[in-house]
């Protein structure tokens, strides 16, 4: 007679728990690799659209692009300090959380996030300003139906980037 279980008796009591532990694992341990951070505190920022957040390192916001401030190849765009000192007054020395999209990380390293502070997006807070672009960059899409729109708002307002270039043409001021 075979047993209830459908094996030699015993046997299945020891295999229930072993799964059980195995899927607890994958449970904990998540199957997309290392979680990204939740946050922490923003210790520089560097730029409109990156900083550096303690325990995390250099992190790139997600969905928008501000003007050049220092890049290798490229002077300083219009409107670059301005975008960095607004993202500075948002984030600066404050307790952000960081959340990913489907690419955590890019070829040079920086956690790709949106950025929270209190209850509102940094990002979606400078192309509201008209201190950013809207930068839909496949697969991380996430929140680019709102980047958009605060775009198209900022650029009918005339605001930031979308107003007139103060310092005259072709770029006015940094």
């Amino acid at each position: 007679m075979i047993p209830e279980g459908g094996g030699p008796p015993g046997r299945r009591d020891r295999r229930r728990p072993a799964l059980g532990a195995l899927v607890a694992a994958l449970l904990l341990a998540g199957c997309g690799g290392p979680a990204a951070p939740a946050g922490g505190r923003v210790e520089r920022v560097l730029d409109g659209d990156t900083i550096v957040v303690g325990g995390v390192g250099t992190v790139r916001y997600l969905g928008i692009d501000t003007p050049e401030l220092h890049h290798p190849r490229k002077p300083v765009e219009r409107l670059a300090g301005a975008a960095m000192r607004a993202n500075a007054r948002m984030v600066g020395g404050r307790w952000v959380r960081l959340e990913t999209d489907r690419e955590v990380r890019d070829r040079y390293g920086r956690l790709l996030a949106y950025v929270w502070v209190g209850g509102r997006m940094a990002n979606a807070e400078m192309v509201r300003r008209g201190l950013a672009e809207d930068f839909p960059f496949a697969p991380n899409t996430r929140h680019a139906p709102l980047f958009a729109r605060l775009e198209r708002d900022a650029r009918r307002a005339g605001r930031g980037l979308w107003g007139r270039a103060e310092g005259g043409p072709p770029w006015g001021s940094p």
